[in-house]
């Protein structure tokens, strides 16, 4: 009668255990599921993205993936070796991101930014006691039975440095370009001084060539004027003298033919006269 109690005790026992893990397995399938799920609808949402923008997300999206992943092991599996992994996946990822969140910078903060990456990553799993490799190929050096809670605050420190990191020389880059800005905006305002102190002198350069037409015009026909006073044959009460840009229009009566052509020679033999026009009329 005991051996069958004692029998029945340990088949149920077993079959208890046996239930256990079934259920653990379930649980670990089913929050497994749902970190894909998750993991698909956040990469989705990264395509609105452009750039390394949707680069960062996405590897945003892994890393969360590999959180939770992480937490479904710790709560269904918790074994050494599936922990090891799954906190091995989880650096990994943490680092892809940080490497790509460096990638928005450039010159030394960029290589300070990713050996900041690499040296969080070596730090968490050296804490960690899981072996890899710092990410560029330098083996992490590890100590074993790290306190677990010590090192994820290490590890969130370290990120909050990188970040803090990246968005000082985020404020340096924007202070950059806004002072480029200004200068940009300082140049064109120069120029556009330049030019219209340029365009002012062509007017005034205009303005002078006209009035210096205008003036050799004046003194053709005062010249013109002076030479028929000065002669005999005209009469210069007789003809009329006017000049446009150095053509010399004659106009008036005269007595005689012979005074109108001496006016006409003597209005050709002025200096600056380009032709010369005459409408004079001899008196009948």
């Amino acid at each position: 009668m005991k051996k069958i109690v004692l029998f029945t005790l340990a088949t149920a026992a077993s079959a208890s255990i046996a239930f256990a893990q079934n259920m653990d397995t379930a649980g670990y399938k089913q929050a497994h599921n749902k970190a894909e799920a998750d993991y698909k609808t956040a990469k989705n949402q990264c395509k609105s993205l452009k750039d390394n923008a949707q680069d960062v997300c996405e590897e945003e999206a892994k890393v969360a993936r590999a959180r939770a992943e992480r937490e479904a092991i710790a709560q269904y599996k918790n074994t050494p070796r599936d922990l090891d992994k799954a906190n091995r996946k989880l650096a990994d990822a943490e680092y892809e991101l940080a490497k790509e969140k460096c990638d928005d910078l450039s010159g030394d903060a960029k290589d300070s930014c990713q050996n900041q990456a690499r040296s969080t990553k070596a730090s968490t799993l050296a804490s960690l006691g899981t072996a890899g490799t710092a990410g560029d190929g330098r083996t992490a050096v590890l100590v074993p039975n790290a306190d677990r809670g010590t090192v994820a605050a290490n590890a969130a420190d370290a990120r909050d440095r990188t970040a803090a990191a990246a968005d000082r020389m985020g404020d340096k880059t924007a202070a950059a370009a806004d002072r480029l800005g200004d200068k940009t905006a300082a140049a064109a305002q120069t120029a556009k001084e330049k030019t219209s102190d340029m365009a002012q002198s062509a007017r005034e350069k205009t303005s002078d060539v006209a009035a210096s037409a205008a003036m050799s015009d004046t003194m053709i026909t005062a010249k013109v004027k002076a030479d028929m006073a000065a002669d005999r044959t005209v009469k210069a009460m007789d003809v009329h003298v006017e000049t446009q840009k150095g053509v010399v229009m004659l106009s008036g009566f005269v007595p005689s033919k012979a005074e109108a052509d001496r006016a006409v020679e003597l209005a050709r033999g002025v200096k600056g006269v380009a032709d010369v026009k005459s409408s004079i009329q001899v008196k009948k």
